[in-house]
């Protein structure tokens, strides 16, 4: 993946060409999105801005970290995952040609767009710049406002459409990979809450997990459609660890010493509620540390195994 932001650092943006597409987004009958999407013709001032804008980004990111449910990048830093992952692989093949038959040619076209691809093309590399589009792109809140431009010392009328651009990425395809600079925005664009909903469903039905509990509603009911809920239960099952009878019989024996709000019945099955179900995640993700040398207990938000001489 490292070498992926290095693809994107030594891509020549001062000679690339742009070409922004945009998209609207809906769902098929098998739940998967489907992008659908239109390039537009864009002027050459227009053009260096967006590299320009572009080319800062890229300066701004020093390092990379593997994408991960719970996963959290900084300013500086972004999150790799393969496009085989993910839906990306979706918009690089609407965006493969700029044919006339997905050209925009009025103003329908354009409007309501979820979000745009900038893509640059520099000899034989293409890489692809995506951002959820603001409120601007939206038709209703263009009826409910009235533009004007300042000029000559003075407010005049705009009512020619307009649409706002951000200096800012969300996330790029390199190749194969995909570099997140926003994980929610990645995550939205890409449906991948869907995915997490679909995988809180298949976990759910799994006996070894449902077996753990004397009632699965109040796990059901605290997850809900919560997006970091069930990110967090996708990645309790990612990590297996109510599989693990060493893992559980530890946990019904050492969840006091580490204060967790969790009640076992007769037989060690547990008994969610609504004031224990936050306790029960965070057990089951193993995020409920403590540290050899201060002897402090600690929750975390996520964790990296490290390699231990």
């Amino acid at each position: 993946m490292a070498g992926a932001l290095e693809t994107l650092k030594e891509f020549d943006l001062e000679h690339a060409t742009v070409t922004l597409w945009t998209f609207k987004k809906s769902t098929g009958k098998d739940k998967r999105p489907v992008f659908t999407g239109r390039w537009v013709d864009t002027s050459d001032a227009l053009n260096e801005a967006i590299k320009s804008a572009v080319q800062t980004t890229c300066e701004g990111i020093n390092e990379t970290q593997e994408y991960g449910l719970l996963a959290q990048n900084n300013e500086a830093s972004v999150l790799t995952i393969t496009t085989l992952e993910t839906h990306a692989g979706l918009i690089v093949a609407q965006a493969v040609d700029e044919v006339a038959a997905k050209k925009v040619i009025n103003l329908k076209d354009i409007s309501n767009a979820g979000f745009y691809a900038l893509k640059l093309v520099s000899g034989d590399k293409v890489i692809y710049a995506v951002r959820r589009t603001d409120d601007s792109w939206k038709a209703k809140k263009s009826l409910k406002i009235i533009s004007a431009v300042f000029s000559d010392h003075e407010l005049g009328l705009d009512d020619k459409p307009g649409f706002n651009l951000s200096k800012y990425v969300d996330f790029f395809i390199v190749g194969e990979d995909v570099l997140v600079c926003s994980k929610p925005s990645f995550e939205s664009i890409l449906s991948y809450k869907q995915a997490h909903k679909e995988d809180f469903g298949a976990l759910q039905a799994e006996p070894e997990f449902s077996e753990v509990f004397t009632d699965m509603q109040p796990l059901i009911a605290y997850v809900g459609d919560n997006k970091m809920q069930l990110r967090r239960a996708s990645a309790i099952r990612q990590k297996g660890h109510y599989r693990n009878p060493d893992f559980m019989a530890s946990l019904r024996a050492a969840h006091a010493q580490f204060s967790l709000n969790i009640t076992f019945d007769d037989v060690g099955k547990i008994v969610p509620s609504p004031e224990t179900c936050k306790d029960i995640f965070q057990a089951l993700l193993d995020h409920r540390l403590m540290s050899h040398f201060s002897h402090r207990v600690y929750d975390v938000q996520n964790a990296a195994d490290v390699a231990v001489n």
